[in-house]
């Protein structure tokens, strides 16, 4: 499973921003289309809030990619 390390700048990064900051969607948009489908896992739950605040130490999943964001 591939994995991406995410450095953390700031507080939080909403989940929708996240995939596309990582480049797995193209837009904020599509984002929130991937995170409402249920594709997306926080910490191992199934994560429907589109602009979820992701946190320093959280783990994102999204098929085979995990997420961890720094």
């Amino acid at each position: 499973m591939p994995t991406i390390e995410f450095p953390l700048t700031r507080d939080h990064v909403e989940l929708n921003q996240l995939l596309k900051l990582v480049g797995l969607c193209d837009s904020g948009g599509m984002g929130k289309t991937i995170v409402a489908s249920g594709a997306v896992t926080v910490d191992g739950v199934v994560e429907l809030r589109k602009t979820c605040k992701i946190r320093a130490g959280q783990a994102v999943r999204i098929g085979d990619v995990e997420i961890r964001v720094a």
